[in-house]
């Protein structure tokens, strides 16, 4: 056995948690059965999916408001809230997703909000089915993509309020997992018909399509970083849980694969880019492992494990221009427990005070890359880059959001009136009232149109199986 031990800057990484009283307590977090994080962070909020009764409700809460606090809710979902997601450009804007079909768009105020916050400043309708994943563009403002359980993929400009892409009529069950690449052109998918698919996000086309993790339980992707490669995480056919490595340039067989241990949760990956770790949690454990990437014929390393005895229900990731640079704090993960999320802290040990440029290299900043109309146009570009040699501070006052869709829903769709026709003058409540029941009479039609097409498959499955079965 070979005594050499492989060099590496992160190979003493260790988790510090917090006390208490530095963590998020007395927090009333969902119980739903959908597959999420339940947890969202950006530079100045976390983002935490939470139970209430009578619809759906999440929290936003300033990272210095720790300790027991009654939170104050977004409750502005009829159903219970699966997914949120913070503008990568803008900390004061959030998107919610729900069991209501619904994506909203909603504003944070200066701070943080000081009482519950009930109209979005937009609402995004279209799915048939509850929505389940909402993720900003990495490089793009204002595009948001949001994944459903009809099966669909959505693209949003929330600046307008307007879907401009749709993936449909591919997945043929859940989508479970979905990320975007570096530049944001790609985005790839795992389902539950055990299949990984990569799409052009524009096109709608699939570029890649091959067999992913075979057992019967929930599987996740996640891109890894600048790098033409992706890692998925799911079980085998005897539930083992695994962990395959992909190159896009060739998706017939995982580049690496490795069995982790036969444990029951869900692992949750996410891939810092800047430091090639790749972090590893299973939902219901209570350590969190974490390896090395490195471009040679092994790939993978093992670094270490943060350990604890409370099990985890999700994980959220602060990102990397907001963690405490001066401490060589690499990562922040925020645990959640069943009524607490608690910040871990990753650190590389080093004695000196001055900037470690080695474990920092320039970092994605808060500057978009490119606008919306842009991006839909067909112009690609990687994220905007920024050092960390003087640190970051967020700006702490709210940027200004600009959208020309309605306030609190989608721009209406309809005919332009006739030449000469005079349009009768309406109150703005009356204008309100025939907007709101013209939404429910839409949103019921489209359910009565899903559930039919479900009730179609349904009994043309029985059709082929008493095809099968007549001699």
């Amino acid at each position: 056995m070979s005594r050499f031990v492989r060099a590496s800057k992160y190979r003493h990484v260790f988790g510090t948690p917090n006390k208490k009283e530095q963590c998020y307590d007395n927090l009333k977090i969902s119980r739903s059965a959908w597959d999420t994080n339940l947890v969202k962070v950006n530079s100045m909020f976390i983002s935490v999916n939470m139970e209430a009764g009578g619809g759906g409700a999440f929290a936003v809460i300033p990272h210095a408001n720790t300790g027991k606090n009654e939170v104050p809710l977004y409750v502005g979902h009829s159903g219970a809230v699966l997914d949120t997601d913070f503008n990568p450009f803008n900390d004061h804007i959030v998107a919610s997703g729900a069991e209501d079909s619904k994506v909203m768009v909603w504003q944070i105020p200066e701070g943080g909000p000081t009482a519950n916050i009930e109209t979005p400043l937009l609402t995004l309708s279209g799915h048939g089915r509850k929505v389940g994943h909402v993720l900003f563009h990495p490089t793009a403002d204002n595009v948001l993509l949001s994944a459903s359980a009809d099966f669909t993929v959505k693209i949003w400009d929330i600046s307008t309020g307007q879907q401009r892409s749709e993936l449909a009529n591919v997945h043929a069950d859940l989508i479970q997992g979905l990320t975007w690449n570096y530049q944001g052109n790609l985005i790839a998918t795992t389902c539950k018909d055990k299949k990984l698919r990569v799409f052009d996000v524009r096109t709608g086309a699939v570029v890649a399509e091959t067999s992913g993790h075979q057992g019967i339980k929930g599987s996740r992707v996640e891109w890894m970083g600048s790098l033409d490669k992706f890692v998925t995480t799911g079980f085998s056919r005897s539930s083992e849980r695994q962990l395959y490595v992909w190159d896009f340039a060739n998706v017939t067989e995982p580049l690496k694969s490795e069995t982790v241990d036969t444990a029951s949760g869900l692992l949750i990956p996410k891939y810092d880019g800047d430091t090639n770790m790749l972090y590893v949690a299973g939902k219901g454990d209570g350590n969190i492992r974490y390896y090395e990437w490195v471009e040679d014929d092994k790939g993978l390393y093992p670094l270490s494990e943060y350990k604890s005895s409370d099990p985890l229900r999700g994980l959220g990731f602060l990102p990397k221009r907001a963690c405490a640079i001066n401490e060589c704090e690499v990562a922040r993960i925020y645990k959640v427990h069943p009524t607490m999320v608690e910040p871990i802290s990753m650190k590389v040990p080093r004695k000196s005070d001055t900037f470690q440029a080695d474990i920092f290299p320039d970092t994605e900043g808060p500057e978009a890359a490119l606008t919306a109309d842009e991006f839909f146009s067909g112009k690609d570009a990687k994220p905007k880059l920024i050092s960390l040699e003087n640190g970051f501070v967020p700006a702490a006052s709210a940027v200004a959001f600009v959208t020309t869709a309605p306030a609190g829903g989608s721009p209406a769709v309809g005919s332009p009136a006739r030449s000469g026709a005079r349009t009768p003058v309406m109150s703005e409540k009356e204008i309100q009232d025939t907007l709101t029941a013209l939404r429910k009479e839409n949103d019921e039609l489209k359910a009565q149109v899903t559930s039919k097409d479900i009730r179609i498959r349904q009994l043309e499955a029985q059709v082929e199986q008493l095809k099968v079965a007549s001699p």
